[in-house]
């Protein structure tokens, strides 16, 4: 999927991703979408939950070779 950001949080651990993320998702336009790459374990968790509370939409995740794929679109 087409995607209008992207974030490389690998080598880091909770709870930096998702504030990465959060960070990257504020310079975005509302529907935009924030490719997040991953490989934290704790952010199977972290991402679907951090996008629940702040209302974005968890597109897809996926595990890749090196950690796992986020697409977020920003609320």
């Amino acid at each position: 999927m087409k995607h209008d950001a992207e974030i490389d949080a690998r080598g880091l651990l909770c709870p930096l991703p998702v504030l990465k993320a959060r960070k990257r998702l504020q310079a975005l336009l509302s529907g935009q979408v924030l490719r997040m790459i991953a490989d934290d374990p704790a952010a199977i968790i972290d991402v679907p939950h951090f996008c629940a509370e702040a209302g974005h939409q968890l597109i897809a995740s996926e595990d890749i070779t090196d950690g796992q794929a986020y697409l977020i679109r920003k609320a």
